[in-house]
């Protein structure tokens, strides 16, 4: 099959998406389809043997790492030249909907999928009363595709509440060679605690952005005496972070990739996630792949991946005590801690980017042959 992917976001960008469209990308080429991505322009011209199509974008003020790439009529000549037998659109916003308008000029079937929860974002930066808006537009788009997709439960209820139709559950995944307990390091742990590897050492991975309420983990770093805390990722909020935590044990690291994050993962002893606007938060699974026990707040995404004192704990996002009290139950109980990381480990064992690409040609199938199928027990509309 020939796939036309529209994403608001890849490489050399860094962020759940691009982790999962990387994975995609690289199952489906190797399965025998052909990918090629419309995306703003990056400087790579392919990714695993699929051709990209960079369209120059201007840097969104409230997040210079985010580009908004404007469509352009080469879209269309480039669509008409690779002739897809189906065009699937992330995200779709701005790039995402010249996507939209070609596939349905040409009358190429149309897959979406939803990974960011936009509206709730809005009220991390002061423009919440546009959630009305936003929701309207995204229905108006998402009701263009034939089916789409969501990465939680969660995402999937939050979409039929809004009037979007046609709406199913792509499965999650996670690359459990990368992410895995053996790449615990004496060295990584000393690099992430700036010198002091024996104190208790809590991780967050992930943007350092608004809408990922990192501001609330303060309070549970300071109630446990002589932690330290490890932030890895960068962001538009970063300043104001360094400003916020400047009387705390908090090293800024910056991004890490490969075996180094893999090794980041590992090396810690909770992993905290406090934002509660995940779609999934792959970033957790990626932490429990590792072996590392989670705290992170019940709701969005989160309930489909954590279960509550057998492989994490979660807290209730709007009780200020429920994360100071997880992370120190967890720091304070050893062999319970081992257990939550065992059972962790197993959790992610069960999900890998293999059949979560198997399950979304499937879909594809579906869409192209325009024939559902009777194993999508959660499609609605």
């Amino acid at each position: 099959m020939r796939i036309a992917l529209f994403t608001e976001t890849f490489l050399p960008k860094v962020d759940g998406i691009v982790t999962r469209l990387k994975h995609t990308v690289e199952h489906l080429q190797k399965q025998g389809d052909e990918v090629l991505i419309f995306s703003p322009e990056g400087g790579l011209k392919e990714y695993q043997g699929a051709k990209i199509h960079g369209i120059k974008g201007i840097p969104l003020p409230l997040y210079p790492e985010l580009k908004l790439a404007i469509p352009t009529p080469s879209i269309r000549f480039t669509l008409q030249r690779f002739k897809p037998d189906l065009v699937h659109v992330v995200n779709p916003a701005v790039l995402g909907v010249g996507g939209i308008y070609y596939a349905k000029k040409l009358n190429i079937p149309l897959v979406a999928s939803y990974h960011t929860h936009l509206p709730q974002y809005l009220h991390h930066y002061n423009i919440g009363a546009l959630e009305g808006i936003l929701w309207e537009l995204l229905k108006l788009a998402h009701n263009q595709a034939k089916l789409n997709l969501c990465t939680s439960t969660a995402m999937v209820e939050e979409l039929v509440n809004h009037g979007i139709e046609r709406v199913d559950l792509w499965q999650r995944g996670v690359d459990t060679d990368s992410f895995h307990p053996s790449l615990a390091s004496a060295q990584m742990r000393d690099k992430l605690s700036k010198g002091h590897g024996d104190a208790p050492l809590l991780l967050y991975v992930g943007r350092v952005s608004a809408e990922k309420e990192i501001d609330k983990i303060k309070p549970v770093l300071q109630s446990i005496p002589n932690a330290r805390l490890a932030i890895v990722g960068n962001g538009p909020a970063r300043d104001e972070l360094e400003t916020l935590f400047a009387d705390t044990n908090t090293h800024f690291v910056g991004y890490l990739h490969g075996q180094d994050l893999g090794s980041a993962y590992a090396s810690a002893d909770a992993f905290i996630f406090t934002s509660s606007t995940e779609t999934l938060g792959l970033v957790l699974l990626e932490a429990m792949a590792a072996g590392c026990p989670v705290v992170a707040a019940r709701r969005g995404g989160i309930p489909d991946i954590v279960t509550d004192g057998v492989n994490g704990y979660m807290f209730e996002p709007d009780d200020p005590q429920g994360a100071i009290a997880a992370t120190q139950r967890l720091l304070a109980h050893k062999n319970e801690r081992e257990l939550l990381r065992q059972n962790a480990r197993l959790e992610a064992e069960k999900w890998n980017w293999a059949s979560a690409t198997k399950q979304l040609q499937s879909f594809y199938q579906e869409v192209v042959s325009g024939v559902e199928s009777p194993s999508s027990p959660l499609k609605v509309g």
